[in-house]
């Protein structure tokens, strides 16, 4: 799919062009909303600067201007633009843009060869690019809206340098909208209001606004429209959401560290953007469950009980009565008292296993069901707890040998405020008593 800026000629130049093509920049300068890569200081600025143009990656959201900066980078450097979609292509064409490359170096010229949506090319097809690269036939410029990490190859990555564009901002959006008033010749229909809900329809999406906009300058008006009236004339564009895919990552931890934040406000509003992206509530379900037991623990132990009641309510109720009980579960646990002190222990514990993993019980603990075992002394100076008179007998129950470690190490919030009285209490004891 071509870019917002796409620099391609019009394909009937006497026809009516449209507005993302007649405002496209004609120079890096005139992108917007890229300033942190295209600057002086900006990973392409200086690059430019010096004259070394590597292979790259665009990592970004749909329409913040991937394949103009690609074209612009090919003008600035004057190397041959030549690009193909991931999506149409296969192996014979990938044959024919490496040969026209080899051919178009034999004659002196250079190629940057731009490869849109690259993610979707599988590992045998983004190996065929690495040869090419390495003997300097081709400078490739790949676009992407997914994370390289977890869609492009090691090898690929280790020969490109990944760069990240941000999504547009409001500020950018509205830049944007005032350069298509002044291509247009005329400002929008619009409220002052009306212009900032149009703006936050486009969702930081340059190519989604100038369409917005396009629709918007050819309304036959008599006063310009409020909020409500826009609403009616337009959708709002659905918001960017990948069940699968990085956005849905981004989201789940935004969730899970602002419910470890302890800001119910915070966690709600991700919750609801999941739910409004289509999730599965028995995944948000799950994940609850989850940081109920990871970041709060034993902190409050009901909180654990707490989701899952939530979660048997959803699969009883259903939606919507049943997402409001798992939005009640992320309240509760923002607002719970957090310990991962547990947590910590069992990882601690698990490590002292794997470190001592063959040395036996002492041998006091040891039940001794027959006469040889009691002949080997097992069992032998068991002390039964339950006949001290504090039902404590403080002995050792560590194999013979090793130094008592101290794994679980409460602290002093909610209910581990309780616990932690128990656990020095049990220590004194056992110290007085020499276990």
């Amino acid at each position: 799919m071509a870019d917002l800026f796409d620099q391609s000629e019009p394909k009937n130049p006497g026809g009516p062009r449209p507005l993302a093509d007649r405002i496209r920049p004609a120079t890096l300068g005139e992108v917007i909303g890229q300033e942190h890569v295209l600057g002086p200081e900006g990973p392409l600025g200086a690059m430019l600067a010096s004259g070394t143009l590597t292979s790259l990656i665009l990592w970004g959201p749909p329409g913040v201007g991937k394949t103009t900066i690609a074209r612009l980078l090919a003008h600035e450097t004057d190397l041959s633009f030549v690009q193909i979609s991931a999506i149409f292509s296969g192996v014979p064409e990938l044959r024919k843009v490496f040969e026209a490359a080899r051919l178009r170096r034999g004659q002196g010229g250079g190629t940057l060869l731009f490869v849109d949506e690259i993610h979707r090319f599988n590992k045998a097809q983004q190996d065929s690019f690495l040869p090419h690269m390495e003997d300097g036939t081709i400078l490739l410029v790949g676009a992407t809206t997914e994370n390289p990490s977890f869609e492009l190859n090691a090898a690929l990555l280790s020969r490109a340098q990944v760069i990240v564009l941000q999504r547009l901002s409001l500020a950018d959006l509205e830049r944007l909208a005032q350069r298509a008033e002044k291509a247009l010749g005329r400002a929008l229909p619009l409220t002052g209001a009306a212009r900032e809900q149009l703006l936050e329809m486009a969702d930081g999406d340059g190519r989604a606004l100038l369409n917005l906009i396009e629709q918007a300058s050819g309304w036959k008006l008599t006063a310009p429209l409020t909020p409500e009236g826009l609403g009616t004339r337009l959708m709002r564009r659905a918001a960017k959401y990948d069940k699968s895919g990085d956005e849905h990552y981004n989201l789940i931890s935004a969730l899970h560290k602002s419910v470890r934040g302890s800001d119910p406000d915070a966690a709600l509003y991700w919750y609801a953007r999941m739910l409004e992206g289509g999730e599965d509530p028995r995944f948000l379900a799950r994940r609850l469950t989850r940081m109920a037991v990871e970041d709060i623990g034993l902190g409050d132990p009901q909180a654990q009980a707490f989701c899952l009641d939530a979660w048997n309510t959803y699969e009883r109720l259903g939606s919507p009565e049943g997402e409001l009980a798992l939005a009640q579960a992320v309240i509760y646990l923002a607002l719970a008292p957090k310990s991962n002190a547990g947590y910590v222990a069992y990882k601690a514990a698990r490590e002292a296993a794997r470190r001592t993993g063959s040395e036996p019980p002492p041998r006091h603990i040891l039940n001794a069901p027959t006469r040889m075992m009691k002949e080997q002394g097992y069992g032998e100076g068991y002390a039964y707890d339950h006949d001290a008179d504090d039902g404590f007998s403080g002995q050792n129950y560590f194999p013979d040998g090793m130094k008592r470690p101290v794994l679980y190490q409460p602290v002093e919030r909610g209910f581990e405020r309780e616990l932690k009285k128990r656990v020095e209490w049990f220590a004194r004891l056992r110290e007085k008593r020499g276990g």
